[in-house]
């Protein structure tokens, strides 16, 4: 029943979301690097083409401004390597009290938390992961994957499209929109 009140409240916040990533949107920004990898992620024409840009943007995300940080999350990584999950879950929750709107950090321990079996934990985690980087489409789509093996299949689909407008290349979330719209939408007469 915990599950699926989680799973509620979280289709909830992302649609609330939306909103708020609306208005950010439209507020006139420089064209940064990472705003010019994502107009070339539109314009690649397959998942091959897509991949080089796909890293680029992933490393840039991965990137904390923090030497402090950075050291700390390659400490939990090389914990995670080997097997101390204890270890590493004391080092993510320093890295997410340090800097709470540094992303990754949120990102990989709820990447912890899904391996180890608490889905609830990660379905959050990925939540505030969406909600500090609205343009996460990897992140978009392991968390659309969850809600969907949880039976909340609007709002994967929701998040699988909100994904594809980032990177229409993902594969896996092109497969998992074509399934959905004909379960959640039905078909076309």
């Amino acid at each position: 029943m915990r599950l699926a009140w989680t799973a509620l409240f979280l289709a909830s916040a992302l649609f609330s979301f939306e909103g708020g990533a609306a208005a950010a949107a439209t507020a006139p920004q420089p064209k940064s690097d990472l705003d010019r990898w994502f107009a070339d992620l539109a314009k690649a024409d397959s998942p091959e083409d897509a991949k080089p840009i796909e890293t680029k943007i992933e490393t840039a995300f991965k990137q904390s401004g923090s030497a402090s940080v950075d050291l700390l999350m390659s400490r939990a990584k090389e914990a995670l390597n080997a097997a101390d999950s204890k270890t590493a879950g004391t080092i993510l929750a320093a890295v997410t009290k340090l800097a709470p709107d540094y992303a990754e950090g949120w990102h990989m321990r709820a990447t912890m938390d899904a391996a180890a079996g608490n889905d609830s934990a990660a379905m959050i985690g990925l939540q505030k992961v969406v909600s500090l980087n609205p343009r996460n489409f990897a992140v978009m789509v392991e968390l659309a994957s969850m809600l969907e093996d949880y039976g909340d299949k609007k709002a994967a689909l929701g998040l699988y499209r909100k994904a594809l407008a980032l990177d229409p290349q993902l594969e896996e979330a092109v497969r998992a929109v074509r399934a959905l719209e004909k379960e959640v939408e039905g078909q076309g007469i």
